[in-house]
């Protein structure tokens, strides 16, 4: 009989700073909120990071994934860990879904399902063309340059016919060994930014609006960009919630980026099904309605 209900998984980082920084602190305090309100519902609750050598994963009825951020630069041994630790205990969000959304090939799958996304060329690894090439194919006058397997804007650019060549080399280095997207860049986040919607057990909980710092694109707050409570339009909720629905099965958790495109419709940015950031510190209720979930999820079938 495993000891343990529930283990949240975080990375070695920010497993027990010492002295943490503004940045692992939102992390520590949104993990409290959760722990508190798992614990309020009765359940036994750890806290680790993903590798954790000493954890003993059959001792836990769950493993979910919250701030596991090194994921990406260490794919083939987090690949490992998932195959192992799946057979030891339920993994949530569910390994299927981990895998599905680990690459952003997934974004073809759903526009495939009629959910708008921006337009996109996939890169597939050993490509031997040169990146204008690729470029000049796709006729955008700007466009966004990223891994398929990617987190936190790792080696994302800004592609334009003036600075093309100067991405070559790191394109080069790229294309040989992982797959590739380039996206028309939709200047409307410049202005209006990105708002990200949390949506548990399939329903909307709450948003945030992310906006990158002047002279940047880059959304994210270690990058500068700010981050505020909105109220997102019925259309936007519907947009996130229909996003979720075409997921298999029904992630227990999951964030919906959106952004206007250059038509200025609803477009999605990114589904964050492995590891998303959850801003439950700006809605404490969440992380209820998040516990409320999760200990439905361990009901019996």
């Amino acid at each position: 009989m495993p000891q343990i209900d529930v283990t949240l998984l975080t990375d070695r980082r920010y497993h027990e700073p010492v002295n943490p920084d503004w940045y692992a602190q939102q992390i520590l305090d949104d993990d409290a909120l959760l722990r508190e309100a798992l614990e309020e519902k009765g359940l036994r609750v750890a806290r680790t990071f993903w590798d954790d050598p000493t954890f003993d994963w059959s001792q836990t009825r769950c493993a979910v994934f919250r701030t596991t951020w090194d994921y990406f630069d260490r794919f083939p041994e987090f690949s490992r860990w998932l195959e192992t630790t799946r057979q030891k205990t339920r993994l949530i969000n569910a390994p299927e879904l981990i895998y599905w959304n680990i690459d952003k090939h997934y974004l073809r799958d759903l526009a495939e399902q009629g959910i708008r996304i921006p337009p996109t060329c996939f890169i597939e690894p050993g490509d031997p063309r040169p990146l204008k090439e690729i470029v000049d194919t796709c006729s955008w006058p700007e466009m966004i340059l990223k891994p398929a397997i990617s987190g936190a804007a790792r080696h994302t650019y800004r592609i334009h016919t003036k600075n093309v060549n100067d991405h070559e080399r790191i394109f080069r280095s790229l294309i040989a060994e992982e797959s590739m997207l380039l996206q028309e860049f939709q200047h409307r986040i410049l202005e209006e930014g990105e708002i990200s919607l949390m949506v548990i057990g399939g329903q909307y909980s709450h948003a945030v609006l992310k906006k990158a710092k002047p002279g940047d694109f880059r959304v994210q707050d270690d990058f500068g960009g700010s981050v505020q409570d909105v109220q997102p339009s019925p259309e936007e909720i519907h947009f996130a919630e229909q996003s979720v629905s075409f997921c298999h099965p029904i992630p227990v958790y999951a964030r919906v980026d959106i952004i206007r495109d250059n038509a200025g419709q609803i477009c999605l940015s990114e589904l964050e099904l492995i590891e998303p950031e959850l801003w439950l510190r700006h809605h404490p209720a969440a992380a209820i309605q998040l516990a409320g979930a999760l200990s439905q999820a361990l009901e019996p079938v």
